[in-house]
């Protein structure tokens, strides 16, 4: 049976431009043509959790311009329903992201219409979940209330706590698993039930009741990894349920498969290309 998954978080319209290499602070480089693709961590994560097999729901905002036209088509196009997700007057959100030849990136985002995200659309589909999937590019505070209407009802709630800086001591006390990078788990130091750091090209690192564990990551040459780290949290939502060492090791596989694909928001694999990237990579 597919995993129920409600995502609650930000969609942004990214433009992404690639360079030789990451400018220096106050340095200007040459790069290529932008190309316009739609992101955001909660619609990337959205889009990852539903192409792995999962039934996926989003609540969030867009704005009433052509790029909250776009969003809401990605999202609708990809099996998310959308339901949950309202149009508000103004822009929607946005990033530009700049990527060199080594697949690493930059990324400024500009929040828009993602700080009016609120709930009341989406409350039945938060509370029928069996997971709910979190990130920061929304209020703290809309997070923490979505993730005490999930408790409530006995859902898992996962939270990507990026990006990090706020406040998220309310929150921290109301998830289950909370995912980081390592520049994130240097500044969330909260007991949760279950911690999993990504480390890019090495996997990840699981700390839960039974102790620490390392996950390895699929070898690739990627291109780009804008987006992986979103791959990997929806993916990690969808299988979830289906036990703990099979949702990190389907996780660390997809989020590698993510960076042979240029751009963060159409780079998820669907369910299929990692089976056979687990069973080829003998991560089972």
């Amino acid at each position: 049976m597919a995993t129920g998954v409600c995502v609650v978080g930000s969609l942004n319209l990214d433009t992404v431009f690639t360079v030789a290499a990451l400018p220096a602070p106050g340095e200007t480089v040459l790069g290529s043509a932008p190309a316009t693709v739609p992101g955001g961590k909660g619609g990337n994560q959205a889009v990852a959790a539903a192409r792995a097999g999962a039934q996926v729901c989003f609540v969030g905002a867009v704005g009433d311009d052509d790029a909250g036209a776009l969003l809401r088509r990605h999202l609708t196009d990809n099996g998310v329903d959308t339901a949950g997700l309202v149009t508000v007057p103004g822009p929607s959100g946005a990033a530009v992201i700049t990527v060199d030849t080594a697949g690493q990136n930059t990324i400024v985002v500009v929040p828009g219409a993602n700080r009016a995200v609120a709930l009341d659309a989406g409350r039945d589909a938060i509370a029928g979940a069996q997971v709910l999937l979190l990130q920061l590019e929304i209020p703290i505070a809309t997070a923490a209330a979505a993730a005490r209407i999930a408790r409530t009802a006995g859902a898992t709630v996962i939270a990507n706590i990026s990006p990090s800086g706020g406040d998220v001591t309310e929150l921290a006390g109301l998830i289950d698993v909370a995912v980081v990078n390592e520049t994130e788990a240097a500044q969330f130091d909260h007991p949760v039930p279950h911690r999993v750091v990504t480390l890019g090209a090495n996997g990840a690192r699981y700390t839960g009741a039974d102790g620490t564990v390392h996950v390895p990551a699929a070898v690739v040459d990627a291109i780009d990894t804008s987006g992986a780290g979103d791959v990997f949290a929806g993916v990690l939502a969808a299988e979830w349920p289906n036990g703990v060492a099979h949702a990190l090791r389907a996780a660390c596989t997809a989020g590698a498969l993510a960076t042979l694909v240029p751009g963060a928001g159409d780079c998820a694999p669907d369910a299929t290309a990692i089976n056979e990237a687990m069973e080829k990579s003998h991560i089972q």
